[in-house]
């Protein structure tokens, strides 16, 4: 029972207080794939052990340390009429299972399936008024407004109007070019899609609403940053004060943007990325994030588990 109530008690504070902690500082700007990585880490910590913590205060030590020797006699022992665990516990494990995993899957196939329709129907419409360029790769539409998004899915697209390519130069296009592929590669738009699902899922949990919004942000750093390694910092920097105003499909992702100013600031003076020990450190902390609910949860069980076997050695 004190188990379950420390990993309840973690999963309230941690879904109110990890937003004040992973937002301090300016961290995440210089490593903004690690700084992705901690708030998804962040979100399935806090998932897990309000999961775990009804697990833990269904089934008894006793079972889950038998289950560590023989889990399939643990599965048999739970079916039968003389398990330790009573119908009523399966009932609540079973149920809060069911709800938890249920509204996933009901708001992951709800934002995934909407996204994918949206995307349907904007590709149908490109092939009727925009035209492919090879030398560009990307579709070019007629439109004054400069803007330049990607469409990502299985046959990703980056899009660009004809008034951003009359606004901008060549070594400011191919920057652009290289910030919507980098989005395209690296499949960023499931890493969203991630924790928009989570935030639908539950929306009154404040770090799930937190790590919505910001992933969305530190994507476009990660996107920058990518264009960097070929492209020169100032050149991308202006293309985003040209395409700022730029307003992109929802589903999409686009160069501007209401983050496009701050990360101009970013381009014009970055940062020193994180060190050696800061990245450890930072790596470190997604680790136990990932794996401190289970271990919490595993203690009594491992408890139960040496204590018996010890106590056969010593009777022997």
């Amino acid at each position: 029972m004190i188990v379950a109530m420390v990993l309840g008690l973690y999963a309230l504070l941690g879904a109110v207080t990890l937003p004040r902690l992973l937002g301090r500082g300016n961290w995440a700007e210089r490593a903004p794939r690690l700084a992705i990585a901690m708030w998804h880490a962040a979100c399935v910590s806090v998932l897990t052990s309000a999961v775990l913590a009804i697990l833990a205060a269904a089934i008894p030590a006793s079972v889950v340390g038998h289950g560590i020797a023989d889990l399939f006699e643990v599965c048999a022992a739970l079916l039968s009429h003389g398990a330790s665990v009573t119908p009523t516990e399966l009932m609540i494990v079973a149920a809060s299972g069911g709800l938890v995993g249920g509204r996933l899957a009901y708001c992951a196939a709800a934002v995934l399936l909407r996204t994918r329709r949206e995307r349907h129907e904007h590709t149908e419409m490109l092939c009727l008024l925009g035209k492919h360029d090879r030398a560009l790769g990307a579709v070019v539409l007629d439109h004054v407004e400069p803007i330049a998004y990607c469409l990502p899915g299985g046959e990703g697209k980056t899009v660009i109007t004809t008034g951003a390519l009359r606004s901008l130069p060549p070594e400011e296009l191919a920057a652009v070019l290289a910030h919507e592929r980098a989005h395209l590669r690296g499949r960023h738009d499931l890493v969203v899609a991630a924790g928009e699902i989570l935030s639908r899922a539950f929306p009154c949990v404040p770090l799930f609403r937190h790590a919505s919004s910001e992933v969305a942000r530190l994507i476009e750093l990660r996107a920058d940053d990518v264009a960097a390694r070929r492209h020169a910092r100032i050149h991308i920097a202006s293309a985003l004060v040209r395409l700022a105003t730029g307003r992109v499909p929802a589903f999409s992702m686009g160069m501007g943007g209401d983050t496009a100013l701050t990360r101009v600031r970013r381009m014009l003076g970055p940062e020193n990325p994180l060190n050696r020990h800061e990245r450890f450190a930072t790596v470190t902390a997604v680790s136990l994030l990932l794996a401190g609910p289970a271990a919490v949860a595993l203690i009594p069980g491992v408890s139960a588990f040496l204590a018996h076997h010890c106590h056969e050695l010593l009777s022997l």
